[in-house]
């Protein structure tokens, strides 16, 4: 399995490896949810949120696609794009899907989005994840943490306000909420 440190710094300055498998789609799915619910504050704030959506998103495609080979499959098949969620947010899509600037929202993985989504509206939930990737085959090791997902400050809160809103990513949240939880009760099993 190639690790590729696309993820994001920590705050010892540690930047958590991704599966290269998943490294597409995690890279999509932040930039989807943040064209969707736009960060506050500035390129600060863009910075705070981008980590936190980010971190979510690892989070959720590590549950999602537990092992090696699901993220070999992942990336052989394709995760089925942004269609779906671009119509329940109300986030545009692009004007051709054709041009290669929109060739991204084909990475989007609409679970991962739902997943991502649950997870940053409750930091509680979000922990809860966390501790049940904390032995996942994708997880480099101890150093890779998710402080500012499960332990957001004042900042990441106002940086993140929208799309950590439960109200507002209740759509997106909503679609796959019951998987999210059926797979976390199912690696708290194991």
């Amino acid at each position: 399995m190639t690790l590729v440190t696309e993820g994001e710094a920590d705050s010892s300055g540690y930047r958590c490896p991704v599966p290269e498998a998943l490294s597409a789609v995690i890279a999509a799915t932040t930039r989807w949810l943040l064209r969707a619910y736009p960060a506050t504050g500035g390129a600060l704030g863009l910075a705070l949120a981008r980590v936190q959506v980010r971190q979510a998103a690892t989070v959720a495609a590590w549950l999602r696609y537990p092992t090696g080979l699901d993220a070999e499959l992942l990336a052989l098949l394709g995760p089925g794009g942004s269609a779906r969620l671009d119509w329940l947010a109300g986030a545009e899509p692009a004007d051709d899907p054709t041009t290669p600037d929109a060739a991204w929202l084909s990475w989007v993985d609409e679970v991962v989005a739902s997943w991502a989504a649950c997870l940053l509206a409750d930091p509680a939930l979000a922990a809860q994840a966390v501790a049940a990737v904390e032995h996942s085959p994708h997880r480099p090791g101890p150093a890779c943490e998710f402080r500012r997902l499960t332990e957001p400050d004042d900042r990441d809160r106002q940086a993140a306000a929208l799309v950590r809103h439960p109200d507002l990513v209740a759509p997106v949240g909503d679609l796959h909420r019951a998987e999210l939880l059926a797979c976390m009760a199912a690696f708290a099993r194991d």
